[in-house]
């Protein structure tokens, strides 16, 4: 294992003298079922999530996912992008921010017109001062539980880059559109295709770097909105870091219920899976 590139709580930095791990020291920083499903010896000191969540007209869900995401119990910073949202997402988070943000773990960024999921994440990648970044959307379709499994491959040293995959055998998996998944399986084999990858969901909220990799492709990222996962994917491929893959539970929404992306966004994903492939 590449020792450098590990997050691991090594057993001589838990006590002076390099005695045994000190395992109440896990117990203060995170959950027990998130230490157990880690290990015990498995999280550095200093180790911090930078959870970016870009929003769009999510009022009704948005202070549910910061709390879900804070109930996981790992150390996290969470950078929330409102992307001009008209709905009141807005005045939520300034109240979550005033009232509730005790341990000054939110950070609440604005833009001043709706540019895109894109755009957002650019917004929130600038801003992440943790050594793992990780992308969540605003919308409960994706559950921050999987947290502890999302990052295991990179504390462990592992990999630089995971995908959570909604077509690996994991956890519940609400029954919607045939038609969404024949066009998410097709857009994630060309993208395989030029890559040389073999990923099962390209098109996954759920991707997980180590904060050296974000900083590397930030300045090289163009697409404002869905644009961003086959870019995301082309880049991280391109430099060759190391990729994994977790199966993930999923609880999709439909159209009526707040569903964004449509039939022109697949579109433009085909355009940025060929474009990225030969052009940075």
């Amino acid at each position: 294992m590449d020792e450098d590139r590990s997050l691991i709580r090594q057993p001589e930095e838990a006590l002076p003298g390099g005695g045994a791990p000190d395992h109440r020291w896990v117990r203060s920083c995170v959950r027990e079922e998130v230490a157990r499903q880690l290990g015990h010896a498995a999280l550095a000191a200093d180790l911090r999530l930078s959870v970016v969540i870009p929003v769009f007209n999510e009022a009704g869900t948005i202070a549910e996912v910061i709390r879900r995401v804070r109930a996981v119990g790992l150390p996290a910073q969470l950078i929330v992008v409102d992307d001009a949202s008209t709905d009141g997402t807005g005045e939520v988070l300034s109240a979550l921010a005033e009232h509730e943000n005790h341990e000054d773990d939110l950070l609440v960024l604005q833009h001043d017109r709706n540019r895109g999921k894109g755009a957002a994440l650019r917004t929130g990648f600038a801003e992440a001062t943790g050594q793992i970044v990780l992308i969540q959307d605003a919308d409960l379709e994706y559950n921050p539980r999987e947290y502890p499994t999302l990052i295991h491959p990179i504390v462990e040293g592992v990999a630089d880059v995971v995908y959570g995959s909604r077509f690996l055998p994991a956890g519940p998996h609400r029954v919607l559109y045939f038609w969404h998944r024949l066009a998410n399986q097709l857009l994630t084999t060309l993208s395989n295709m030029f890559t040389d990858l073999n990923l099962t969901d390209m098109e996954t909220c759920y991707k997980v770097f180590r904060r050296e990799v974000i900083d590397d492709i930030l300045p090289t990222l163009k697409q404002n909105r869905f644009g961003i996962e086959p870019e995301l994917t082309a880049k991280v491929a391109r430099r060759r870091y190391r990729i994994y893959e977790v199966g993930i539970s999923y609880f999709g929404r439909t159209y009526e219920e707040g569903k964004k992306i449509g039939l022109l966004d697949a579109f433009q994903a085909f355009w940025c899976i060929l474009r990225y492939w030969r052009w940075d």
